[in-house]
């Protein structure tokens, strides 16, 4: 299993004209279904004019993603399914791309209509800046003051830090934030501290 994922870092654009018809490409970074159908929504107000706003993003980390496609009036098939295909070809997760038809009063027939949306979104992916992510595990612990220096040294030494820090009467609670590959190896290195526990979120 990877704890990293790859997504973009700033959003990019391109355009293609197949037969009069106008294609523009925009590729952006969403954190969130929310967030894309926000998205999809403000282009399709921005341009209201446009004959179709089609779109497709991918979310989730790679052993849990979600992935939608949309046609917008495009036959079944043949322009989100091609845009989706792009990002996932590319890896890539948190990645939305809509595109924006214009159509020049020729139609294209299908086979070249899915060609022309699945090219302008894979021009529009490789100019954009991309960057790997880290996936994180979060958890808290609970340790005596006596012990707490322990449980600190065996956080560092792992790679991991330590987010948040209370104290009570007694025990120092910390919650600790490590790489998700690294997080089953810390919990049992912290487990040989005896007084140490794992209370639950």
């Amino acid at each position: 299993m990877s704890d990293t994922y790859l997504t973009l870092k700033d959003s990019a654009e391109a355009q293609l004209t197949e037969k009069r018809s106008r294609f523009l490409a925009f590729a952006l970074h969403v954190d969130d279904e929310t967030q894309a159908k926000e998205v999809a929504a403000q282009y399709k107000k921005k341009f209201y004019d446009a004959r179709h706003v089609c779109y497709a993003y991918v979310l989730g980390n790679p052993q849990n993603q979600t992935t939608r496609a949309q046609d917008d009036g495009e036959p079944s098939g043949t322009a989100g399914r091609p845009i989706l295909g792009q990002i996932i070809s590319r890896q890539l997760t948190y990645t939305m791309v809509v595109v924006v038809r214009y159509f020049g009063g020729v139609k294209l027939g299908t086979g070249p209509l899915g060609v022309a949306y699945k090219t302008v979104a894979g021009e529009a992916l490789d100019v954009a800046e991309k960057q790997t992510c880290i996936l994180r595990a979060s958890f808290r612990i609970t340790a005596p003051w006596a012990d707490a220096d322990v449980a600190m040294r065996f956080v560092r030494e792992a790679g991991a830090e330590i987010t948040a820090r209370d104290y009570t009467a007694t025990h120092t609670v910390m919650t600790v934030s490590v790489r998700l590959d690294d997080e089953e190896a810390l919990r049992q290195r912290l487990s040989q501290i005896l007084t140490l526990q794992f209370p639950k979120e």
